[in-house]
């Protein structure tokens, strides 16, 4: 027995059931988590990996998995690695506002399809290095020749080297805040056989400044003239490449023996870039208005004492600690200006010693001394200011920060740890 049709729908009824209907549709049709309306923060980033092919592909993606958690922590996002490809595939990617290529690239026509879906409905991607690399570029025509613009393989430099880097675009929200030039970290780089400068949808933010000739050290494999892009961006899309991303390798070990984040800069260009690509636009830049000639007592907003050096001492090796603020020369610093933002903290009996990380450690916990200035970065401290007017200052070595115990007991220590955003790590500067 059939049940009985149902009444015909008042208008208003029925206009309700449009507009269920089309939010349904809407919710279908909807854009990756990535760039939704009103995303709140923090953002995800997913960091996708192989780690099966080149050793020195996999020891960076090793170091990034390891240091981009911490960077997540201090930036305002979390940080999710998996090797499974098949986020791409099934969806699970639309929970990322931005996903990251580490040392490889979709190999599946269903990962590619669902790459491409997600970068079409508002996905956000940043790629590094090998995932560009291909010799058939015809294999995949979105990805290769129209999203990267890069074609097929060319050439690579060999050895691994730095180069210095020529800003073409710094008005670009990953760029803003970097110098003209500047030397990057370690890496093998590549060549592919389109020129990115014929494509109107693609800016190069950056390419390999001419002083860097010659560029490798096997003669038969290095450039020694032309034009090489190394950061780029393409315009219809929310995507970033770096071609950087290869470790220098002993082989016969498998030790590395460079570091991708070796280049403060560079990790300005990755921290900016990622806020971009996130929606939460770029890295607070480097504060400007501490005088370089002025004495200042730094006074901890945790536990009200002051950085003091240890017994009015000045000798290497002499404890940076904290310590009831007297308003004495030991308490009192010079913030003299070093290159891209950081300075060198000089204590006033004698400017050339500096606040150091004791034997460049970038471990939680490593104690703070004084040292003469030799231009370590371990050596080296980004003020950037808060909110509040205060300031948190990051070792340029470690990407940590300056902090005092939880306590104010006197002669304490300070030491760098993983930012955090803590008053423990946070410092009001006062002219003395």
């Amino acid at each position: 027995m059939h049940p009985p049709h149902p009444a015909r729908p008042a208008p208003a009824r029925t206009a309700l059931r449009i507009l269920l209907l089309l939010a349904a549709l809407l919710t279908v049709a909807a854009p990756p988590a990535a760039h939704a309306a009103g995303a709140a923060a923090p953002f995800k980033v997913l960091g996708l990996y192989s780690g099966t092919w080149d050793a020195a592909h996999i020891d960076f993606e090793k170091e990034a998995n390891d240091w981009l958690p911490r960077q997540a922590a201090a930036n305002g996002f979390t940080y999710t690695a998996s090797n499974d490809w098949n986020l791409l595939a099934d969806g699970g990617v639309n929970a990322y506002q931005v996903v990251l290529f580490l040392d490889d690239l979709p190999q599946s026509a269903a990962q590619r399809a669902g790459f491409e879906r997600y970068m079409r409905s508002g996905g956000a991607w940043m790629g590094f290095h090998v995932s560009a690399f291909t010799t058939d570029a015809a294999s995949w025509p979105w990805y290769h020749d129209q999203f990267l613009g890069s074609g097929t393989f060319r050439s690579n430099t060999w050895g691994p080297t730095a180069a210095t880097l020529k800003v073409e675009d710094r008005t670009h929200p990953s760029t803003v805040n970097l110098p003209a030039t500047f030397t990057s970290s370690v890496s093998e780089w590549y060549s592919w056989s389109n020129d990115l400068r014929n494509n109107p949808d693609i800016t190069v933010l950056a390419s390999v400044d001419p002083s860097s000739f010659p560029l490798g050290t096997d003669p038969d494999q290095s450039w020694y003239s032309g034009y090489y892009p190394i950061l780029w961006t393409n315009t219809k899309y929310r995507m970033l490449y770096a071609n950087f991303g290869h470790n220098a390798m002993n082989y016969a070990t498998n030790t590395r023996t460079s570091s991708t984040f070796a280049s403060a800069t560079q990790n300005r260009f990755l921290l900016d870039g990622l806020k971009w690509l996130g929606g939460a636009g770029t890295t607070t830049p480097p504060d400007d208005t501490l005088s370089e000639t002025s004495w200042y007592t730094l006074t901890n907003a945790g536990n009200g004492t002051c950085v003091d050096a240890r017994a009015a001492a000045t000798a290497n090796g002499t404890a940076v600690q904290q310590y009831t603020c007297n308003g004495t020369q030991a308490q009192q610093f010079r913030l003299a200006a070093t290159d891209s933002g950081y300075r060198r903290i000089g204590v006033r009996p004698s400017p050339q010693q500096v606040i150091d990380v004791t034997d460049v450690s970038g471990a939680d916990d490593a104690p703070l001394q004084l040292w003469s200035y030799t231009g370590g970065q371990n050596q080296q401290w980004l003020p950037v200011k808060e909110a509040a007017g205060r300031y948190h200052f990051t070792a340029r070595h470690s990407g940590k920060c300056l902090t005092a115990a939880a306590t104010a007991t006197a002669g304490t220590q300070l030491t760098q740890r993983t930012c955090d955003g803590s008053a423990a790590q946070s410092f009001t500067a006062t002219a003395a």
